[in-house]
């Protein structure tokens, strides 16, 4: 875990004090929603995994939450991994402080095989590359909420959001594993709202409508669910990464505090037909 190369803390003087954590936030989602937060006033945490060749483009995006002047950190870290995990967490309460909370926890971990099921001419999905995606983009999110409760960095009306999508419930070729992870992920962010309520802790789910990131373009067919998309959206144009950026500040006012456990649809009503 290395952070030689990327941006330095840099502090505001009316710091609101409010911290939000972003996993997987160098890109697409994650990193909408980072600058939306900044934006309002947040200091920003970003564990993402990165290789070197990238990370001139992602300092150029994280000087963008820079200059909204709030203290921001990012970690190169594999946020899946155990160790790396429990290192940034220390790390984190010498950051945040004893006087200071994370207010929000936002999951946007996109580490997937894209194989399918039958070919015969691809390597096909096995037993392992379902753990692999499930875990990462599923039960990840669990163990990063244990870890945080554990390490008593939440706040008493602590936030938590993760990205979901219409694989949940219908089926793509080549896109089984992420399913079932999208499907783990709801599970477990409905569960978190319930067994963690005592504690303050909101958890709710947003389903993006297709949105052009570099993890979309990864998907085979990407081209032709983007024709559909925009075929089937009433809105006539596809979801960008500022529309989900703009609700997932919405489920962190004081007036979404009543809203916990659910699956938010954020596609301009792509998702009707």
């Amino acid at each position: 875990m290395s952070n030689k190369s990327e941006p330095k803390a840099l502090k505001k003087q009316n710091n609101s004090g409010n911290w939000a954590l972003l996993l997987g936030a160098s890109g697409g989602l994650g990193l909408a929603t980072a600058n939306k937060l900044a934006k309002h006033g947040y200091n920003i945490i970003v564990v993402h995994r990165d290789r070197k060749v990238d990370m001139d483009r992602i300092e150029k995006d994280f000087q963008k939450i820079i200059l909204h002047g709030n203290v921001f950190k990012s970690f190169n870290a594999d946020a899946t991994n155990p160790e790396q995990r429990t290192a940034i967490v220390t790390e984190l309460l010498k950051l945040v402080g004893d006087s200071q909370k994370i207010k929000v926890l936002v999951h946007s971990i996109a580490k997937g095989n894209l194989k399918p099921m039958h070919s015969d001419n691809e390597k096909e999905l096995e037993h392992n590359d379902f753990a692999i995606t499930i875990a990462a983009m599923g039960i990840s999110l669990y163990d990063w909420v244990k870890e945080l409760v554990t390490a008593n960095l939440f706040g008493e009306d602590t936030r938590i959001i993760s990205f979901t999508s219409e694989g949940n419930s219908k089926a793509l070729a080549k896109y089984a594993a992420v399913s079932a992870a999208k499907v783990v992920l709801e599970a477990i962010t409905r569960n978190i709202a319930l067994e963690f309520a005592a504690l303050g802790i909101k958890a709710n789910c947003i389903q993006a409508g297709i949105t052009e990131t570099r993890s979309f373009a990864m998907i085979p067919g990407s081209e032709q669910l983007k024709r559909n998309a925009l075929a089937r959206n009433p809105g006539g144009r596809l979801t960008t990464p500022e529309d989900i950026a703009n609700a997932a500040y919405l489920l962190c006012l004081d007036e979404a505090r009543w809203i916990t456990g659910t699956i938010l649809k954020v596609d301009g009503g792509e998702s009707l037909r």
